[in-house]
């Protein structure tokens, strides 16, 4: 009797170009604010199918448009920063959107055309999950890195969950990688695959709940969220509009607030024109209220800072120092400037702070400080961690307009505070605007586009998750490790 063809074949690479298409697609589903977890696993076994039947060419080309489908679905906000609040026309704006997403697929493609290159397929179900991570580890540091979208981040509300603090992200994302290739070799009637996912996803069940323990009393924060409009805001009308907003809010807060927090450039003015503002502000404040607020400084020689500063009983300052490429600075400045408008946005010059800074102290708890796009850095953040018992981030998410960035953006902030077993406090122009507690819960959140505040308690904490301590290199060694023999038989084969 003969045997049927297989669905995908490099004679009929057509089903696995659509099929990869598709698992982009399901990716971005699993993500916020889809939260559907459960296709990570899918998006994984699509691609698994059939790969070492394939070209290195028609590998490469189904990673491609895996990228393309995943983050021309997953990313779209960009086109509303570059078209909204960048000055662009449409046309233009469509094309440097494609540009960005066609890029960004590159390193699927790359990924995946190498593994076919170089790898056997014994044991592929194991090679494949840890050439997966690998992929998303060198994404997250080339070229400044975009760990945007890990298969990982999507698991926050999943049973897999309390992995988190074990390895963190890329951990999530290998587990995911496994019960997708595990499941392909399920329905293969490979039986015994059942029991390796069984295991991925019971083990949490006996993992400890809290790895971290409160080291003080709670704190009452007030988080303000002023939604004012992004184009005007650094004109004259819209810096008044800024001071007088936030006054009005901060005057508002109940008295026993111990923390006011404003978020990333609350006041479109210089640290120096605001302070005197800010002083006098906190004057009519209980005398043993903070407030804390993302600012713009500007240094005697003339560097701008993208930073957070405090007043009252506030020691120190953070220099955000893991800048967005295009946004607060432009790589190749002497060949870009001045072509587009999009290059010239305001405040697009800053200098990057010290890779290692002191954390904020206030009432005597240790703030460990990340601004914006920093938070999606995974051990970026726990090296604030390590050091703090409380984990803030303020941004300006008005850059992604109405769309599921502020939303994905939270997700990724809820699951640094697993990670880390921190309280996360998240401050935004226009939302979302949170409490997240150390099991990456939130507990108090504002509504998007809304002018308002959120008033809540925090619990400081003391102790060190296991990803805290190492970061992600132990995951990233065992991706490796994974890899390793499909290498080895490649070699043998070859030679």
């Amino acid at each position: 009797m003969p045997q049927a063809k297989p669905l995908i074949s490099a004679r009929r690479p057509w089903p696995g170009y659509l099929a990869a298409l598709v698992a982009g697609g399901f990716s971005t589903l699993s993500f916020a604010p889809f939260h559907l977890w459960w296709l990570g696993p899918v998006a994984v076994a699509l691609m698994y199918l059939g790969q070492h039947r394939l070209s290195v060419g028609q590998a490469a080309l189904r990673g491609w448009l895996f990228g393309v489908g995943l983050f021309g679905t997953g990313t779209s906000w960009v086109y509303v920063s570059i078209h909204d609040y960048g000055y662009t026309g449409v046309p233009l704006a469509l094309f440097l959107t494609a540009l960005f997403v066609g890029t960004l697929a590159l390193f699927h493609a790359f990924v995946f055309g190498l593994y076919r290159r170089f790898t056997s397929s014994r044991l592929a179900f194991l090679s494949f999950a840890g050439i997966w991570v690998l992929g998303e580890a060198f994404r997250s540091w080339a070229f400044t890195g975009f760990p945007w979208l890990l298969l990982g981040s999507a698991q926050v509300d999943s049973p897999l969950a309390p992995w988190a603090p074990v390895g963190g992200v890329y951990l999530l994302s290998l587990i995911v990688a496994l019960t997708g290739t595990l499941l392909v070799e399920f329905c293969r009637r490979r039986w015994w695959a059942a029991a390796p996912v069984a295991l991925l996803w019971l083990a949490p069940l006996v993992l400890p709940s809290h790895w971290t323990t409160p080291a003080a009393d709670p704190l009452r924060v007030a988080l303000l969220q002023g939604n004012l409009p992004q184009l005007s805001k650094w004109s004259p009308e819209g810096q008044r509009n800024a001071v007088n907003t936030y006054s009005r809010m901060t005057r508002e807060q109940p008295d026993d607030v111990d923390i006011i927090v404003w978020p990333e450039t609350a006041l479109p003015m210089f640290e120096r024109q605001a302070r005197p503002f800010m002083a006098r502000l906190q004057s009519t404040l209980p005398p043993e209220t903070s407030l804390l607020t993302g600012i713009v400084q500007r240094d005697e020689a003339g560097r701008y800072y993208n930073a957070i500063t405090g007043v009252g009983d506030v020691r120190g300052e953070y220099r955000k120092s893991h800048l967005v490429p295009f946004g607060e600075f432009l790589p190749l400045d002497f060949l870009l400037r001045g072509i587009i408008d999009f290059f010239d946005l305001p405040m697009s010059d800053f200098t990057a702070g010290a890779d290692s800074q002191p954390p904020i102290l206030t009432h005597g708890v240790a703030i460990g400080s990340a601004i914006c796009y920093e938070i999606v850095y995974p051990d970026l953040v726990a090296e604030r961690a390590r050091d703090a018992n409380v984990l803030l981030t303020v941004s300006n998410d008005t850059w992604f307009g109405r769309s599921i960035g502020p939303l994905q953006h939270l997700q990724m902030a809820r699951l640094r505070a697993l990670e880390n077993g921190r309280y996360v406090v998240r401050a935004t122009s226009n939302g979302v605007t949170a409490i997240i507690d150390d099991q990456g819960r939130l507990r108090e959140r504002a509504p998007q586009f809304a002018t308002a505040s959120v008033v809540g308690d925090i619990v400081p904490m003391t102790g060190l998750t296991p990803f805290t301590r190492t970061g992600s290199w132990p995951t990233w060694l065992l991706s490796l490790l994974l890899l390793a023999p499909a290498l080895v038989w490649k070699t043998r084969q070859s030679s």
